[in-house]
């Protein structure tokens, strides 16, 4: 960009004055389809901006890696799939081969952040988690993105006898438990197989 102001250049990519401040600052990273129109705008190669390859970079080398889409977490609302009205934020990179080593598939995960104290010291508030979307029945115990009444939860998932119970990990929050008669009630998007947060 050099010495151009954020206004013009926005203006000449095609992409908001404020996202081009975020991405500037390092607050929030451009998706695949805005890096295209930033790279045209600045004359470079989109793999070069993304990656710092360009075009003569093998193949194989991107083939190691897997893009897994960073969803708004305050997305979900409604009846719909669960990322209908999400925005993507951004594309997090994980190599295939430590996917495969954890028995995960790229095209099933997808990654939040956490929003909220509720699995606090276990996940903060900001953190984000991978999510396996083919795992979406109870085993055993572990922890679960659920919906319930329209919105997203990180929780602790325990089988009963009598039903599910929604376990916090922060012990301000009540256990919550969902009968068995009502079990349709309570969506289970995936299990989090991964986490990671700014310490």
């Amino acid at each position: 960009m050099g010495s151009e102001k954020p206004r013009a250049f926005a203006k000449r990519s095609g992409v908001s004055e404020g996202a081009v401040r975020s991405y500037l600052s390092g607050d929030t990273f451009p998706g695949l389809d805005r890096l295209v129109h930033l790279a045209q705008a600045l004359g470079i190669d989109a793999q070069w901006l993304a990656f710092g390859k360009d075009e003569q970079t093998p193949v194989a080398e991107m083939g190691d890696y897997a893009l897994v889409p960073l969803y708004d977490a305050q997305c979900s609302a409604g009846d719909g799939a669960w990322n209908e009205n999400c925005r993507v934020l951004t594309h997090i990179n994980f190599t295939r081969y430590s996917l495969r080593k954890q028995g995960l598939t790229p095209d099933h995960l997808s990654a939040i952040r956490i929003d909220g104290d509720s699995m606090e010291p276990v996940l903060h508030s900001g953190d984000t988690v991978l999510i396996d979307h083919t795992r979406t029945t109870i085993e055993g115990e572990g922890i679960y993105i659920l919906r319930l009444d329209g919105h997203l939860y990180a929780k602790r998932l325990q089988r009963q006898f009598d039903g599910v119970a929604i376990i916090s990990a922060n012990k301000e929050y009540e256990k919550i438990i969902v009968p068995r008669d009502r079990l349709e009630e309570l969506e289970i998007i995936g299990r989090a197989v991964w986490s990671a947060g700014w310490l």
